[in-house]
């Protein structure tokens, strides 16, 4: 779907890439109803669309409150007159433990936020995205809802929920004006462990300066995500370490999974 002239929703657009994504979208002319829970970060977005302002809409909504997100998309009509994509980016991060240490709080936290929230998301557009001449549908899975993470697992198993989901949706939508994305991003500079409430592992130097090299920036992820739908690609992989270990993991589930568990334990002792 051509997104010149679209309007399109966006949620987690108050940071991140959510907000890389709310911009882009602005930068390729279409119009955008921003929605994320943090009303302040919400207004930087818009401050950061400059002359474009005008055409990005602000919805302060929580994605794990099925009532409010099922008034959204009649607000989102009242506003721009129509909706055309949803690209649902809102999510949170566990706490960096193992299962038997994780909480039940915290773990449906997360499956409220990155599982119903997409659900709820999805679900309550599809009847007005059927409609549209084109619609498209971008739901963000994750590199870990793909290949287990030591200290993600609820994290992961909630993204890959996301996963099927969207890719049994793509079968459903076939043949109709709607089409549908998955998303796959591995490690972006993003605050989302600041958005998620979770403080990182202690680190020594070396260690944070590896990690943050390996990060791949959030206005690129952006522009890599919009390419996609604009060729309504089946799957979108963000950055080298996304796409390396796809590749992996196809080859060699096991190894894929050793490899990673590696990198967890030298990075947070995991």
């Amino acid at each position: 779907m051509k997104l010149a002239g679209k309007v399109v929703v966006v949620t987690g657009a108050g940071s991140g890439m959510g907000r890389e994504i709310a911009l882009e979208l602005l930068r390729r002319g279409a119009r955008v109803a921003a929605a994320d829970i943090n009303p302040t970060t919400l207004a930087e977005t818009a401050t950061l669309a400059g002359d474009r302002a005008g055409d990005l809409g602000q919805f302060t909504l929580n994605v794990a409150d099925r009532a409010a997100v099922e008034a959204l998309p009649q607000a989102v009509i009242d506003r721009f007159g129509a909706v055309d994509g949803v690209i649902n980016c809102a999510g949170i991060i566990q706490p960096f433990v193992r299962l038997k240490d994780l909480e039940y709080a915290a773990i449906e936290r997360v499956f409220a936020v990155n599982w119903l929230g997409t659900l709820y998301m999805t679900k309550s557009f599809l009847p007005a995205l059927v409609g549209r001449p084109e619609a498209h549908v971008c739901n963000f899975s994750s590199m870990g809802g793909f290949l287990p993470v030591p200290g993600q697992s609820v994290y992961g198993a909630s993204k890959a929920a996301v996963k099927l989901l969207t890719e049994g949706l793509h079968s459903e939508m076939a043949g109709t004006s709607v089409r549908v994305t998955v998303v796959f991003p591995g490690a972006v500079a993003t605050n989302i462990t600041t958005n998620s409430g979770v403080p990182m592992p202690a680190m020594d130097a070396a260690t944070m300066a590896k990690a943050q090299r390996s990060t791949y920036p959030a206005d690129k992820a952006a522009r890599d995500v919009l390419d996609g739908m604009e060729r309504n690609s089946f799957r979108v992989l963000v950055g080298r370490d996304a796409k390396m270990m796809d590749a992996l993991y196809r080859l060699s589930p096991r190894r894929a999974t050793a490899f990673i568990a590696s990198q967890m334990k030298d990075l947070l002792g995991l």
